[in-house]
Formats: C-alpha cells, sequence, structure tokens
C-alpha cells in the first residue's frame, strides 16, 4: 500500500510552472499605476492607485481607453503616447523583481515558462534588468504580440501547452489578476494566485482571485513553494 502511494505521489508531482510576467516576476503593476496617477493628476484629475487595482491585468491600452472614457479625455492616443512614456522611463529606472521571487527560481528546478499580455520586448527586458533573466528561455515566453487574444481569454496559455506539449496534470499557473486566473482555468490547469506585488495593498482582498478561479491564494514566495511541494 506504501508502495502504491509513493508511486501516486511521484506522477502528480507538480514539473512545469507558468509565471504571469507583471505583479508575479517582477513589480511593475504599481509603477504602471503610478504613470496614471500622475498622468491624470497633472490634468487635476483625481486617481489614487488603489483605484487602479480595478484594471489589474488589463492591457494598457484598454486602461487609456476606459479611463478616456470615464474622466473625457479626449485624444486617446496622445494619452496612450504620454502613459507609455512614463511607464518606461520608470521601468527602466525603478523597476524591481517581486519580493521573494529570485530566490524561489534559485530554489527551484521545474520547467518554468512565461504567459503574458506584456509585449516579448518588454518581458525580455524587465527579466534582464531584475537579474532573471537567467532562468528562463527565450522560446518559453508566450505574450499578447505573438497572436491570439490576450486574458482573459485562454489564447496565451493555451499556446504553451501545445506548443511544449505539458501535461496539465504536472502543471500550475501563477496569477496576481483575476483576469489571469479566469484564463488559466480556462485551459484546464490549477491557478494560484500570489498577493506578494507592490500593487496588493492593505484594502484589496484575496477573495476577488478566489472568486476568479484560483485553487489557492498565497502572499509570498515561501508559501508558494510549501504549497507546491504539497500538489
Amino acid at each position: 500500500m506504501l508502495k502504491i502511494q509513493y508511486i501516486i505521489t511521484v506522477l502528480t508531482m507538480i514539473k512545469n510552472i507558468i509565471f504571469d510576467f507583471d505583479g508575479v516576476l517582477v513589480d511593475s503593476e504599481v509603477l504602471v499605476a503610478r504613470s496614471f496617477c500622475r498622468y491624470l493628476s497633472e490634468r487635476n484629475i483625481e486617481f489614487d492607485e488603489k483605484e487602479f487595482s480595478k484594471f489589474a491585468g488589463k492591457k494598457t491600452i484598454q486602461v487609456v481607453s476606459e479611463l478616456s472614457s470615464l474622466f473625457n479625455i479626449p485624444n486617446k492616443q496622445s494619452f496612450f503616447n504620454d502613459i507609455m512614456s512614463l511607464a518606461n522611463n520608470m521601468y527602466s529606472n525603478e523597476l524591481q523583481a517581486v519580493f521573494g521571487a529570485t530566490n524561489f527560481l534559485k530554489n527551484t528546478n521545474h520547467n518554468r515558462f512565461i504567459g503574458s499580455n506584456s509585449p516579448k520586448e518588454r518581458i525580455l527586458r524587465g527579466l534582464k534588468k531584475v537579474g532573471i533573466d537567467n532562468y528562463f528561455n527565450e522560446n518559453s515566453i508566450s505574450s499578447s504580440d505573438l497572436g491570439g487574444n490576450p486574458k482573459p481569454e485562454p489564447d496565451i496559455y493555451q499556446r504553451l501547452i501545445d506548443i511544449d506539449n505539458l501535461d496539465k496534470e504536472e502543471t500550475i499557473i501563477i496569477e496576481d489578476s483575476s483576469f489571469g486566473i479566469q484564463a488559466g482555468v480556462a485551459v484546464g490547469v490549477k491557478v494560484i494566485g500570489l498577493t506578494a506585488g507592490k500593487h496588493w495593498h492593505e484594502d484589496r482582498s484575496d477573495r476577488e482571485l478566489f472568486d476568479a478561479g484560483a485553487y489557492d491564494v498565497v502572499n509570498n514566495y515561501e508559501d508558494m513553494l510549501l504549497l507546491i511541494n504539497k500538489l
């Protein structure tokens, strides 16, 4: 009986981890929020960083479109260009890895992948900026600019599963947004919510991630490792 139980444990052990990028590996979500807040403040529009949490996981162009309508900002293209300029400047000078991410990567040997709404070039630049590019192969990245629909549609994750022939039972996805979790759940993979990023302020509840379908939610990478080892 013990021998059978051991075999089952080995066969169901997690071998593949698919990471979201923004807010999971790098603390970029908070920089994007600050960019929007600065832009709006310069135009005497009150908008708090905490309010930006409702846009978590959305592409920048989607956020620009919604805020343009909300605050009657006439020129969406100019709005978008200014936000990208502000965000890229912060990205180049202030970007950091999410706390605990680097040690997690150092202390695990799973097959690693990235599935993100961000363009591939931006992902590669961010990985190098925070010093974790050596943990990922360029071909293991699935991004929105490679075709298909962005999250919450499942295309980005489905591409990784199909191309790399990943066994769903041996794979988990780590996400920080409800949109991302919905995308992962749609492809039939366990999704674990992570709230370690700086954009997860005290007023936000992990309930939004559970409601989106998260298998579980943890608030740091140490607990993430403990949870994965139990799966």
